[in-house]
């Protein structure tokens, strides 16, 4: 699975309303000057994962050639190359393509190993061995995105213990409560995505770590992809506390050591309507953003049937609800 990217950099906490933080642009921070504004979008807009670091300008014109308003930055291929200039040049081709950036998004340094043999002890907080340096990488990224007015940083945390008993929970628990306290003082979101853990134990480190400024990146195929549970149930447990979609569809694990696998959206086991209308009746409005695993014109042609088709969905679900 091609996955996406993070960083870290060391500031100490503020203490800001869950409401604020979900809603505004960050503030400045210690580690920015003024960032730039953030454009309003349109309730649940279609957006689109990408990574500048392999061709910035490329990428952010195809959001907006896609006709998206809207894009999720994996930065991974950026670590260790934060700046002022860079952040410059980026805030420049978003307002160049007229892009909202809504999240940044790091899961590096290596080794990361995407399935349930290897996962446990690669994925994340969770292992001991990464999790100091995964953890600088978190901070530095949420350092960079106040520089250009990101309001949310996400992570996989791993496969978090069910058991909350197991010392790797506790210390899970302390390391994600320790990034979410960055990005609060970077006026941001900390975003747990979904995947590895159930949502019931995503749910109980939501109420263990007790930050405000905590939430969930759910990602619809992941839940199944990992056979951890069906999306548009977990949305009963956890989604009160969605701040970020990552629109992707998948087929169930039938390998016990390799994860299920994601699919064209509309041909895998999301049901788009109920998880939307679920959400949207929670009062989300954020950005949908299409994540397609695949690479080259394959890709561009799935995302653009995708679009249509959640377009479709969501055009649906906002009237009937509205």
């Amino acid at each position: 699975m091609q996955r996406r990217e993070f960083l870290a950099g060391a500031v100490s906490a503020t203490v800001m309303s869950a409401s604020v933080l979900a809603d505004s642009p960050p503030r400045q921070s210690a580690a920015s000057s003024a960032p730039p504004p953030q454009q309003k979008l349109a309730p649940m807009a279609v957006g689109l994962i990408i990574q500048p670091a392999n061709g910035a300008e490329a990428a952010i014109a195809k959001v907006h050639d896609l006709g998206m308003t809207n894009c999720f930055f994996s930065l991974d291929g950026y670590l260790g190359k934060f700046s002022k200039p860079l952040a410059q040049e980026l805030s420049g081709l978003l307002e160049k393509y007229n892009v909202v950036a809504t999240a940044a998004e790091v899961v590096r340094p290596e080794p990361l190993i995407w399935d349930f043999l290897h996962g446990p002890s690669t994925i994340g907080l969770v292992p001991r061995a990464t999790r100091a340096a995964r953890t600088d990488a978190l901070k530095q990224t949420s350092d960079f995105a106040a520089l250009l007015g990101i309001p949310r940083i996400q992570t996989h945390c791993g496969f978090i213990p069910e058991d909350p008993a197991n010392a790797l929970y506790e210390e899970t628990v302390l390391a994600i409560r320790e990034l979410a306290q960055h990005c609060a003082a970077n006026g941001q979101m900390f975003l747990m995505e979904t995947g590895q853990e159930t949502p019931t134990t995503m749910a109980r480190a939501l109420k263990d770590v007790d930050q405000p400024n905590l939430g969930v990146g759910l990602d619809t195929a992941n839940l199944i992809l990992y056979g951890k549970a069906n999306p548009v149930d977990a949305v009963d447990i956890i989604g009160a506390h969605v701040r970020s979609i990552h629109a992707k569809d998948g087929k169930w694990p039938t390998d016990p050591m390799k994860l299920g696998e994601e699919v064209l959206i509309g041909t895998g086991f999301v049901d788009f309507e109920k998880v939307f209308s679920k959400l949207h009746r929670l009062g989300y409005t954020g950005a949908v953003t299409i994540e397609r695993e695949t690479s080259g014109p394959q890709q561009l042609a799935d995302v653009r049937a995708e679009k249509l088709h959640l377009e479709k969905i969501l055009t649906q679900v906002l009237a009937l609800q509205s």
